[in-house]
């Protein structure tokens, strides 16, 4: 058994919060809980190993805010710019620690990543580009990623096949809609879960607040965080208020403590 910390670099949707021109009550909150950067994590174990899952637009930011100086490799949930566009910014990493930085994904995403920093991979690349291990994950297979088991689980974000991913009794899935029965398996007894709820009203491609506590209540998680959020959801004090005792809003910054 060991133990992990995720630190929550940022929990809001792909335009973030406060929202460009937008004056809502959370737009101009001056609670730092109603500032959402574009959502990833951050996990570091008992071990020493030290990654991130998914490398969105704000990703110098909220390396420089947390102070982290190495990473081992990048798991990516999906293709899209605001959970990807943040991977050139490895470079500094990638060259401190003289390796290409190992970038885990499903087929999709990895094509993404070859198609949006295509300059990285051409044959005669310009000196100093990134260099990305490019590993794909297959949702059938566990990932042992330097003895630390991970378990991948395939949700659809509308149509798009997206990698959630499991350590122990801790999972985080983002930018899902839909688990099929067989994948939900793969969630029984998680303890800790993190899901993406954009908001009370339905979306076509992401779980809402009902949709996202149904999952963790269908799984009998102990406690849930809810992230990828965007404006609509209301100030964090007043949506706090209002949950379940065992459902919490995730707020950039905040750290969890787990085993797995």
């Amino acid at each position: 058994m060991g133990s992990l910390t995720l630190t929550f670099l940022g929990t809001g949707t792909s335009q973030g919060i406060p929202l460009i021109g937008c004056s809502c009550e959370v737009c101009s909150s001056k609670d730092p809980k109603d500032k959402h950067l574009r959502s990833s994590v951050y996990v570091e174990t008992d071990k020493g190993l030290r990654f991130c899952i998914d490398c969105g637009p704000d990703f110098r930011y909220q390396m420089l805010r947390e102070g982290i100086t190495r990473l081992d490799a990048i798991f990516l949930t999906h293709e899209h710019r605001d959970h990807v566009a943040g991977l050139d910014d490895l470079r500094p990493f990638i060259f401190h620690q003289q390796k290409a930085m190992p970038v885990f994904g499903n087929k999709e995403a990895l094509q993404g990543v070859k198609k949006m920093f295509y300059y990285a991979f051409t044959e005669n690349t310009y000196p100093g580009v990134p260099e990305f291990d490019l590993q794909e994950i297959n949702k059938d297979n566990k990932i042992n990623f330097e003895g630390l088991e991970i378990i991948p689980i395939e949700v659809l974000h509308n149509t798009l096949p997206t990698i959630a991913y499991r350590i122990g009794k801790l999972a985080y899935i983002t930018d899902a809609k839909y688990i099929s029965q067989q994948e939900e398996k793969k969630l029984y007894g998680v303890e800790t879960l993190v899901v993406n709820a954009l908001r009370e009203k339905e979306h076509f491609s992401h779980f809402n607040f009902q949709e996202a506590i149904a999952l963790s209540e269908r799984i009998g998680a102990k406690q849930t965080y809810l992230t990828h959020v965007c404006h609509e959801v209301g100030p964090y004090e007043t949506i706090f208020k209002q949950l379940p005792k065992n459902i919490f809003l995730a707020y950039d910054g905040l750290k969890l403590h787990e085993t797995y």
